[in-house]
């Protein structure tokens, strides 16, 4: 972490959801932020939980650019918190704005590179819908018990197909110079570090930044669903 690292008390947070959550995934993060003085902005991003009738033509780009309306809406810096796959979009919309962004903060993932993606999912009727609990490892779902498990399902919504495998595009190496906080549920700063080395381009992101630290959260993928106390006092320290 660097010694001159910027005050971003009192900044707007623009919360950023991974794959098939929407701004609601946010509701037990938004009242410590306000707490501790900030103003959070969660969004939902376009074409979530629409048809493919509406949603087809929506890609990761459209999701970048959300994000940004929301940035430039916004008087001073930002403060841009993207969970999973909403890491992608909010590294993609730092790219864009580099000099309105005060931090990013990744819960549990990574910056991506130039041309990386989210992952592939199945497609059903056009979209891709939320695959289940049990379509994931047990280290990202460790930590869901079957009454979050019961009670989060029904709140995700599907995503538009395009998305996850979309790749995002990044073409302003100012955004090395702007601050970054990974929150990782099982890593470490050390464990982090030795093995992003190995992971080829990702390594390279990584290692261009100027400013970044790695936060152990010892959760599983949905923090904001199993520690929700712990993920916020994280992020309002991430935003010290």
């Amino acid at each position: 972490m660097s010694a001159g690292r910027r005050s971003l008390t009192g900044m707007d947070v623009i919360l950023i959801p991974g794959l098939w959550l929407d701004a609601s995934s946010w509701d037990d993060i938004v009242p410590r932020l306000r707490d501790a003085g900030h103003t959070p902005r969660p969004l939902t991003l376009p074409g979530v939980g629409a048809p493919a009738s509406d949603s087809a033509a929506i890609g990761i780009a459209d999701w970048v650019d959300a994000v940004v309306a929301d940035v430039d809406a916004t008087d001073g810096p930002v403060a841009l918190v993207g969970h999973s796959g909403g890491g992608n979009v909010a590294w993609g919309a730092a790219d864009a704005r580099p000099d309105r962004v005060g931090r990013v903060v990744f819960v549990d993932t990574i910056p991506p590179f130039d041309g990386g993606q989210i992952s592939e999912f199945p497609v059903v009727d056009g979209v891709i819908p939320f695959p289940g609990w049990d379509f994931f490892d047990d280290e990202d779902v460790h930590d869901l018990d079957a009454a979050t498990r019961a009670a989060t399902a029904p709140r995700t919504r599907s995503v538009p197909a395009r998305v996850p495998t979309d790749p995002i595009a990044l073409r302003d190496e100012r955004r090395f110079g702007v601050p970054v906080t990974l929150l990782m549920g099982a890593m470490d700063e050390e464990a982090f570090r030795g093995a992003v080395a190995q992971w080829g381009p990702y390594g390279t992101e990584f290692a261009a930044i100027a400013d970044a630290e790695v936060v152990r959260l010892d959760t599983a993928h949905w923090p904001q669903f199993t520690q929700p106390a712990r993920l916020a006092d994280a992020l309002v320290a991430a935003l010290r």
